[in-house]
């Protein structure tokens, strides 16, 4: 199938590239606002702390060093700069997935604003749309990375990876289970 164009340009080009603006955006403003989102809360400073949201205690740990916070923001920024710019969005993409999934993780389990989830979620997705457009530049990088020249992937190769994968899970879930009770 034959992609169409507008002006002389794959229309996926023009959606990744206005995607990518979208998560270059919230990154700047996000990161930008670091210094000042968590800024101390004398309020809060007083309330015991089992008397805290999870929203409220991660907040306060935030806040606790304001040179931390503002290097969240310097990562934030960095990451929306590499993906602003086509030759290095893939990195940026990768460097900045690390951030929003963490971001991810903690919006769940301290319950932080669902507007706040859905926005890391929403860039997150738009990330995994960006590497999904660029598979084949992403499997031709990892190739030549990781693979010997002379490599080839062929049925008993993933046949094995994928019994061993299945072990490794299976081995993992053993450990959990003895571990934790």
């Amino acid at each position: 199938m034959r992609l169409k164009k507008i002006a002389g340009y794959r229309i996926n080009d023009i959606i990744e590239d206005s995607l990518a603006w979208v998560v270059v955006l919230a990154m700047f403003i996000y990161g930008g606002a670091k210094y000042w989102q968590f800024s101390e809360n004398a309020d809060i400073l007083q309330t015991p702390v089992g008397d805290l949201t999870g929203m409220e205690l991660m907040w306060t740990f935030y806040s606790y060093s304001t040179t931390f916070a503002v290097l969240l923001g310097i990562f934030e920024i960095t990451g929306g700069i590499l993906i602003l710019f086509k030759p290095t969005r893939l990195i940026g993409c990768f460097f900045t997935s690390t951030i929003l999934v963490n971001i991810i993780i903690q919006d769940i389990f301290f319950e932080v604003n669902r507007g706040a989830l859905k926005a890391a979620i929403l860039y997150q997705m738009i990330i995994l749309y960006i590497f999904w457009n660029n598979r084949k530049n992403i499997y031709e990088a990892v190739s030549k990375l990781l693979l010997p020249a002379n490599f080839k992937l062929n049925k008993n190769r993933i046949i094995r990876f994928s019994i061993v994968f299945l072990f490794f899970i299976i081995f993992r879930v053993m450990e959990f289970y003895l571990t934790t009770k």
